[in-house]
């Protein structure tokens, strides 16, 4: 059971970038799947979260109208494409399924399953 995030890098303010999530060992369509970040010298915090079907999102204040999550259940993937980047979006991003009582929360209650992280860099 593995959960892999890819698609970081270095991009300048205002630019997009594109993170996969993809699962190996189980299907995905049976959690949902959320994003998270890591900032140095931060606490680790939620930044999108969609359901099980992908009828439902949820997102921080922070990237609200900026970040879009969706899922490809065929391709055991989930994307989070990251438009108008900011350099405050500069961390570790990271992938997580589960099965969240309160998914609007965005929090790591009920995730059971965590990938390695990905670095996205925004510079000014």
């Amino acid at each position: 059971v593995q959960l892999q995030a890819s698609g970081g890098g270095l991009v300048q303010a205002g630019g997009s970038l594109r993170l996969s999530c993809a699962a190996s060992g189980f299907a995905l369509d049976y959690y949902a799947i959320g994003w998270f970040r890591q900032a140095p010298g931060k606490e680790r915090e939620g930044v999108a979260c969609i359901s099980r079907s992908g009828g439902s999102t949820y997102y921080a204040d922070s990237v609200k109208g900026r970040f879009t999550i969706s899922r490809d259940n065929a391709k055991n993937t989930v994307y989070l494409q990251m438009n108008s980047l900011k350099p405050e979006d500069t961390a570790v991003y990271y992938c997580a399924a589960g099965s969240p009582r309160r998914p609007s929360l965005l929090g790591e209650d009920g995730m059971d399953y965590w990938g390695k992280g990905t670095q996205v860099t925004v510079s000014s």
